[in-house]
């Protein structure tokens, strides 16, 4: 499988400081085509959404903490409060252009019906991971004997919203079994720099920090996932 080296569209948002967005949000951004409609699952504070804005994208947020509702309502965002794993069932098919789950998979109690409904509520869908394959982690586990923290996953074990940690290889098989289309993947390094395009998956899951995803349906979901047949 293999994915095209992204361009940061960087002159999109060149009113604003690029350094005040993720390296993953601005590559997100950069595979929606301007003029979509988008919903953000799990948009936090709305940062995501308001870059969407300068590129011309309709975008609309859910969002499970009331705070972060009462943050991004307050910057003119049009987000609702709402459970990715309860309350994605509840949007018809194809309501969206895209559908993004940023950093939010792990955090989700059933990943697999999440991304289901994702790929029927829009015609594509865009996802970010942090890897748990990344070789830092694998050291933290194998020299230090303790579950890893690092930049992108800093909670300890006891406290963390992270309830279903993936791989890159992970993913990328999920993907197989539900019939998934990946029609662009690119892994990020620690500095939020994409590896180079044409490495093995092997590779991207060792040294890939986190991984960007533009997916796409094979074929039609016929029903709701999660409701009774």
């Amino acid at each position: 499988m293999s994915a095209e080296q992204p361009s940061l569209p960087l002159d999109e948002v060149a009113s604003r400081p690029v350094d005040r967005y993720r390296s993953d949000h601005l590559l997100l951004a950069e595979m929606i085509e301007p003029g979509s409609k988008v919903l953000d699952v799990g948009c936090g504070d709305g940062d995501l959404l308001q870059l969407l804005e300068t590129r011309g994208i309709s975008g609309r947020g859910i969002e499970l903490s009331r705070e972060g509702v009462n943050r991004c309502v307050a910057k003119g965002l049009a987000v609702v409060q709402g459970d990715a794993d309860t309350d994605l069932v509840n949007y018809p098919d194809d309501a969206f252009d895209y559908v993004i789950l940023s950093q939010t998979l792990q955090a989700t109690r059933q990943p697999k019906m999440v991304l289901e409904n994702l790929l029927r509520i829009g015609r594509r869908a865009v996802v970010s991971f942090p890897n748990f394959g990344y070789w830092k982690m694998r050291v933290q586990l194998l020299v230090g004997g303790h579950m890893p923290r690092t930049d992108n996953l800093p909670a300890t074990w006891y406290d963390t919203p992270n309830i279903h940690f993936c791989t890159i290889k992970d993913f990328v098989q999920l993907c197989d079994e539900i019939n998934v289309k990946m029609e662009r993947a690119v892994a990020l390094n620690l500095y939020g720099r994409p590896l180079r395009f044409n490495a093995p998956w092997w590779f991207w899951n060792m040294f890939g920090e986190q991984g960007v995803f533009l997916l796409s349906r094979a074929e039609k979901i016929a029903r709701t996932p999660g409701q009774d047949e």
